[in-house]
């Protein structure tokens, strides 16, 4: 399997290397690349899955970013791995920068007037998870669920949030189909030719065996029939 670990990780550092890989950012990057261009599939196939995996990978869809590349890879007749690996695009780096522009373009599209500062997300945040919390235990109790937090999360950093990322994301991922179609149409050139290389470089060396294997043969049976006439040669023990 593609992604199947020799050693399987526990889920303390497998939640650590969703946060940070062991191997670093830049080097998870090479890898998904390195894989997404070895993908055996057509250039337009595994440039739609990119498509549909960016894309996704831009939305806040925590929890459910596989599920929905695998549906978008399948509405656009996508190269599936590649959707999967594209999803990659958002990382500890990248996401923050990119999450503070999609949620202030949300509020300007929703005419939503906040201070868009780390407290007031943090607040935001903690609110909606104390509701969470709050509901949980109030199923086991008397409490009456409450749901001003989450509400107000939802208006107010979750939407805009969803609404601002679309366009971003919309370009940045077909930036990314146009930019992979020549990639992965040069890297499949090239390693069709390598393989042709070595096909017709294992072809000489069959040649060449076969041949010098035929020589020794020829020589054999020349040293045999020399051997045959010096014993019939008349006086010969």
């Amino acid at each position: 399997m593609v992604f199947k670990r020799r050693d399987p990780l526990g889920w303390g550092p497998w939640l650590r290397e969703q946060v940070y890989p062991k191997s670093g950012i830049k080097r998870a990057t090479r890898y998904v690349i390195h894989r997404m261009r070895r993908l055996p599939d057509q250039p337009h196939r595994v440039a739609r899955g990119v498509f549909a995996g960016s894309l996704i990978g831009f939305l806040p869809l925590p929890g459910l970013q596989f599920v929905a590349a695998w549906l978008a890879s399948r509405a656009v007749n996508g190269n599936l791995l590649a959707a999967l690996l594209a999803t990659f695009n958002t990382n500890p780096l990248t996401t923050p920068f990119f999450a503070v522009l999609a949620m202030t373009l949300g509020h300007w599209i929703m005419g939503i007037e906040a201070p868009l500062n780390a407290e007031y997300i943090g607040h935001a945040f903690g609110d909606a998870g104390a509701d969470l919390w709050f509901n949980f235990m109030a199923l086991f109790n008397d409490d009456v669920a409450r749901w001003g937090g989450l509400i107000k999360f939802w208006h107010e950093i979750y939407v805009p949030y969803f609404i601002g990322a679309l366009g971003p994301g919309l370009i940045l991922s077909i930036a990314a189909y146009y930019i992979t179609i020549p990639l992965v149409e040069a890297y499949q050139k090239a390693r069709a030719a390598k393989a042709a290389e070595r096909k017709e470089k294992r072809g000489k060396l069959r040649a060449a065996l076969a041949e010098a294997a035929a020589r020794i043969k020829h020589r054999a049976e020349e040293g045999r029939g020399a051997q045959n006439a010096d014993d019939d040669r008349p006086g010969s023990p």
